[in-house]
């Protein structure tokens, strides 16, 4: 495995920190991970400085902010994320079709206003988090794996670039979309790590071989006594596939 390989181009580190150890270990890991992930607490403490301190680092920045709101709200906070000239970014499937057109119409228009490439949109299907149990307890009907497909297809028919999906996911989203989607599995956890609160987690092979195209990663990366090695190893699961 060597350090700029295709692999790094299918990781991202979740940044799940404080920014400036979140700033630390990305610049570490970042031989191996191409993608900074950006959520909620980093955004909400700190907006767009977050974004760009990534940036600068040369990292690609997945905005995960799973928009979800009426669709003038999503659109006009998609303009702002396609401004900052992020890679990705999340919006939430259940939104609805008008949701969903809104928020891709939004990052395209406003990441052309400063220049930048179109993020890719993806569309957040059923958490990762969520057992079969959770997912009957707020509403949807069938399996988690029968909940993600509708989602997605609702959300490739609205014009979205991408879904986030379980790794359990993935396999059945490629035989019903085909090579198209591109796909970001969560919930990644090698062979032997803490489960924490991902009631769907699998292990990178198993992503790879479901047809994933990204991986996320954080806690199995926060949390080990060597985060380079840790980051090495992911990738050179990835590249074995």
């Amino acid at each position: 495995m060597t350090e700029g390989s295709p692999a790094r181009e299918r990781l991202a580190l979740a940044v799940d920190l404080p920014l400036d150890q979140g700033l630390a270990l990305y610049e570490r890991v970042a031989p191996f991970m191409g993608y900074a992930k950006v959520g909620l607490s980093l955004f909400v403490e700190h907006g767009p400085a977050a974004v760009t301190a990534f940036q600068k680092l040369g990292g690609k920045v997945f905005l995960d902010l799973k928009l979800h709101d009426i669709p003038n709200t999503v659109e006009l906070a998609a303009s702002r994320a396609g401004a900052l000239g992020v890679a990705l970014l999340t919006v939430h499937a259940a939104g609805g079709e008008a949701m969903l057109k809104a928020a891709v119409r939004g990052a395209r228009e406003g990441a052309r206003g400063q220049g930048h490439p179109p993020p890719r949109v993806l569309a957040v299907t059923v958490l990762t988090s969520l057992a079969a149990s959770d997912v009957t307890a707020v509403g949807l009907t069938g399996t988690p794996e029968a909940a993600a497909q509708r989602l997605a297809q609702l959300a490739v028919q609205a014009g979205v670039d991408g879904l986030v999906c379980s790794p359990r996911e993935a396999e059945g989203l490629r035989r019903l979309l085909g090579p198209s989607p591109f796909l970001c599995t969560p919930g990644i956890r090698p062979v032997g790590a803490e489960r924490g609160d991902q009631a769907r987690a699998e292990t990178p092979a198993f992503a790879v071989r479901a047809g994933a195209d990204l991986l996320v990663v954080g806690r199995p990366v926060h949390t080990a006594a060597d985060p380079v090695a840790a980051a090495r190893a992911l990738a050179a699961e990835v590249s074995a596939g």
